[in-house]
């Protein structure tokens, strides 16, 4: 039996304390049967469409929103996407509507509405005949999960891991499980809990402890009690002030209420152990640098987390450019967003040399742009394919990325590759699209927490995390924080849960 899934995508993942706001103008739209041009790329609407004609889905697209890690969102973003969902599932419902799927981020705050995706699951919930349709879902295990998406949704499943491998993935489950729903009848519910922890990206990765043996524990839990569909280890996203902002803890099942509250205490009390873990500080600079002199054999992969494109950061922060500058390193690389740059080299011939002002304008807490003589390497449109198809940029673009326009300069023994939009650094052909094989350097700079890891371990020999000034610190307690609810770890002392929430 065929049936009918309205399907639908809004991803951001919204950094509140950075200046400005991000605008309509700043996503990617596809709208209608555009949605379909996605099918079988790798991202999780790509699959979700891929694995649709496998289970006689008809799908009804309505809208997809996108984009990359930035500012608090403009108000006119979530009314914007409402209505154009809106319209078209009142098309859709004249000839019935069996469930919804939603791909989501799950960490997009708004000028009025610090939980937009709560907010949009309940208006759907309030649609003449979406009140009682399945919905459910895919989100990024850095969510800032609520009680109103969990209350509004049956059932919503977190990438696993962290790089995001999985997206894809992880889509592939829910549909399954939304299958499983249409073909029995059976609708879960979500139970959710919020422990009071954050923790900064550094700490969550899933290779190492506290992420690692949580993923364990729930995936354990899934394979003893069969009426547990989905448990998901949400992270959090620190770098967004909002009362639910910080780690949680999400079970979608068919049982009964009390087993699903008592394992949520039990994970939660077992995130609670394990908490320091979690609590990843990056070492001074120039304490790192030290360690550099002399230079060790093979490449050495330096961390910027305080500058992390993924997280939000402008990608233009100074910090490591001026060490490596200072300590003359040689056959070294760092990659810069600086749309300025780009456009004051555009006139130069390959060779040419340029003394032009380069980064530092992106976030106050810099101390603003670094003036070098640079020689033009070359200059490309910025596009490229993806070498990894399961990679954590996949998980957000799909099969190819867009850099906008960019210039490769020289300073010294310093190659900079200058572009016009922020590249997260997780994927090689970001640099072998330039004609530059990143494995042949001795030193080279990512602005990243941990999703660089599934492209560059592989060929670092030693990979060393940086403080530095800029707004995804991983020192979570400088923060700003004035929504957040207290006490919570480690702004606060914390031994113990003491409530279900």
């Amino acid at each position: 039996m065929s049936h009918r899934i309205l399907i639908a995508a809004l991803f951001h993942e919204t950094h509140t304390f950075l200046d400005g706001t991000t605008s309509l103008e700043d996503f990617a739209i596809l709208r209608g049967e555009a949605l379909r041009g996605c099918c079988g790329d790798s991202s999780p609407l790509g699959g979700l469409l891929a694995a649709a004609p496998g289970y006689d889905w008809e799908i009804l697209p309505t809208i997809d929103f996108r984009a990359p890690p930035s500012a608090i969102v403009e108000d006119e973003v979530v009314t914007a996407f409402w209505n154009e969902f809106h319209k078209r599932a009142l098309v859709a419902l004249a000839g019935g509507v069996d469930a919804i799927f939603f791909v989501l981020h799950g960490a997009m705050v708004s000028q009025s509405f610090p939980d937009v995706e709560g907010e949009l699951l309940e208006r759907m919930r309030r649609v003449p005949g979406l009140e009682k349709v399945p919905i459910f879902g895919v989100f990024d295990l850095h969510a800032n999960f609520t009680q109103r998406m969990a209350e509004h949704a049956n059932c919503l499943v977190a990438y696993r891991e962290n790089p995001h491998t999985d997206a894809r993935e992880a889509t592939l489950i829910a549909a399954a499980l939304l299958q499983r729903c249409l073909t029995t009848g059976v609708t879960p519910r979500m139970f959710w809990q919020h422990p009071p922890i954050i923790w900064p990206p550094t700490g969550t990765g899933t290779a190492n402890d506290p992420m690692r043996a949580l993923e364990t524990h729930a995936r354990k839990l899934e394979a003893e009690l069969p009426e547990f569909w989905s448990v998901s280890i949400v992270a959090g996203f620190s770098f967004a002030d909002t009362p639910d902002t910080g780690m949680s803890l999400v079970i979608a099942t068919t049982g009964a209420e009390a087993i699903a509250r008592a394992k949520l205490g039990e994970l939660a009390e077992h995130a609670l152990a394990l908490k320091n873990l979690g609590n990843v500080t990056d070492p001074p600079l120039e304490q790192i640098m030290r360690q550099l002199q002399p230079l060790p054999p093979g490449l050495t992969v330096l961390v910027e987390p305080s500058d992390n494109i993924g997280g939000g950061a402008p990608g233009d922060g100074t910090g490591l450019l001026r060490a490596l500058v200072a300590h003359q390193i040689p056959n070294a690389a760092i990659a810069i967003n600086d749309p300025a740059a780009v456009i004051a080299l555009s006139s130069l011939s390959i060779g040419q040399r340029l003394t032009l002002p380069i980064g530092g304008r992106g976030s106050r807490l810099d101390p603003g742009p670094l003036t070098l003589e640079v020689e033009l390497v070359s200059r490309s449109d910025g596009h490229f394919e993806l070498e990894d198809k399961q990679s954590h940029l996949a998980s957000m673009c799909g099969d190819a990325f867009e850099m906008g326009y960019c210039a490769v300069v020289r300073h010294q023994g310093l190659t900079i590759l200058l572009t016009s939009r922020k590249t997260p650094p997780f994927d090689l052909g970001q640099w072998r699209s330039q004609g530059i094989d990143p494995a042949r350097l001795s030193v080279i700079g990512v602005k990243a927490a941990v999703a660089h890891r599934r492209a560059y371990d592989a060929i670092a020999a030693r990979m060393l995390w940086v403080d530095t000034p800029g707004p995804c610190t991983s020192n979570v307690c400088s923060l700003p924080y004035q929504r957040l609810r207290r006490p919570v770890f480690p702004l606060d002392e914390v031994e113990k849960i003491t409530a279900a929430k």
